[in-house]
């Protein structure tokens, strides 16, 4: 299953990369010859994604390393990184094409759009939203939150596109429509890069587990243990595909440290069995 993962999250990475360098050189190419700073902007979204998978194919080759003296709970947590890395490179680049627009807007300049730029506006839309499409489908498969995070970035650029598109067919009516479309277009880069970022930066900082995942391990220990316990104090980290918590459980005082001890280990195992999660339990007498 492993391998399939890491075959599944390379293919996704390699076709991202060459579809995204061709569509990159088309896109820009037709930036170029209508002078048009949206289709430019557009170009170097599409660039970013590249980037992007390239950081895909490098995080799920490192992230299957398992754990060493210096790591002790794997390298899961590289996957979050090289999100964090993509969602500020996106957010430099949304910066970058603010600026340029607002100066286009300042000097009046309008693009030529034409035939071409309709073209390969179309094979953009329809090449994104298949990346898209694709990659969605692999990070369903392998549960990867960078190959998600590499979708949507796909779907906001084929949704640039697709506004770009609508824009060039009132480009001949007014002069600012490039200008505008460029800070759209970055727009969806900056919305693009939030969502990144949100889903990067919560699991690094940490994070409570959710109530679905209390309520079971309660039913777990109230099922296996037929006296009265408080579960509390829960913690959880995550490391990719590996997940660390640590909760306290009150027990009778008068248990022995043995018996106290074997309680919590029958218990981390169930846990481990049925939720894939490593407990360590903290016990504490009841007072």
């Amino acid at each position: 299953m492993e391998k399939r993962s890491i075959f599944l999250a390379e293919m996704e990475g390699w076709i991202s990369t060459f579809t995204n360098l061709f569509l990159f050189i088309l896109k820009y190419w037709a930036g170029i010859i209508t002078g048009s700073i949206a289709l430019i902007a557009d170009a170097w979204h599409t660039l970013s994604d590249s980037i992007s998978s390239v950081i895909v194919i490098i995080t799920m080759r490192y992230k299957k390393k398992p754990a060493d003296g210096d790591h002790p709970f794997g390298h899961g947590r590289v996957e979050l990184i090289s999100a964090l890395i993509i969602g500020v490179f996106l957010v430099v680049i949304g910066f970058n094409f603010i600026l340029e627009s607002i100066a286009i807007l300042r000097l009046k300049s309008s693009a030529n759009f034409g035939l071409v730029a309709i073209i390969v506006t179309i094979i953009s839309i329809l090449g994104k939203e298949g990346l898209a499409r694709y990659a969605l489908w692999s990070a369903k498969k392998i549960s990867s939150k960078t190959i998600h995070a590499d979708a949507w970035h796909h779907r906001s650029d084929a949704l640039s596109s697709l506004i770009i598109l609508i824009g060039i067919f009132f480009g001949t009516y007014f002069w600012w429509i490039d200008g505008v479309l460029g800070i759209i277009v970055a727009m969806f880069i900056f919305y693009a890069a939030y969502d990144i970022l949100a889903g990067a930066i919560n699991p690094l900082i940490g994070e409570i587990p959710d109530q679905e995942l209390i309520t079971s391990i309660k039913n777990i220990c109230a099922k296996e243990i037929n006296i009265e316990v408080n579960i509390h104090h829960f913690h959880m980290h995550r490391y990719g595909d590996h997940t660390e918590l640590t909760f306290h459980i009150k027990m009778p005082g008068e248990y022995s440290l043995e018996k106290a001890h074997t309680v919590a280990t029958k218990l981390e195992k169930l846990i481990k069995n049925e939720l894939n999660i490593e407990p360590t339990i903290h016990m504490e007498p009841f007072a």
